[in-house]
């Protein structure tokens, strides 16, 4: 099996994966996965396709992430994997869709208006 190289967004993040054959090795940034992601939870959210398709430990992944917070990078890392996956073996698609891993959440900041305090928030009324 060569390189398989899938690409995740999330918010402002965007995750380009690369996974290959391996010994269940996660590089991040060329970082641990344990250095890059410190908290369990979002460790938890980039190994969950692997570990619902009980792949942890057949594939190596690595993987380069810019741009949003840690949690969009993470979401984004996750859907870059369960992509790579299904094109690795089609089965995994019927495992992670219900689960709804294989979704690109659209879900983005709206932006600011002018005349108002944020995007929604307007200034104070003054009546008098």
């Amino acid at each position: 099996m060569e390189v398989i190289h899938k690409i995740g967004r999330r918010k402002t993040a965007v995750a380009r994966v690369y996974v290959s054959q391996g010994s269940g090795n996660i590089t991040i940034n060329k970082k641990e996965l344990n250095t890059y992601f410190p908290t369990a939870t979002l460790q938890y959210k980039v190994k969950q396709p692997l570990n619902l398709t009980e792949n942890a430990e057949n594939f190596d992944v690595k993987v380069n992430v810019y741009g949003g917070g840690i949690t969009g990078q993470a979401e984004a890392i996750r859907l870059a994997i369960s992509r790579a996956l299904c094109e690795v073996d089609t089965e995994n698609r019927v495992t992670l869709k219900p689960e709804g891993l294989l979704t690109r959440d659209p879900r983005m900041v709206e932006r600011k208006k002018y005349g108002q305090k944020k995007a929604r928030k307007k200034f104070q009324f003054s009546k008098r």
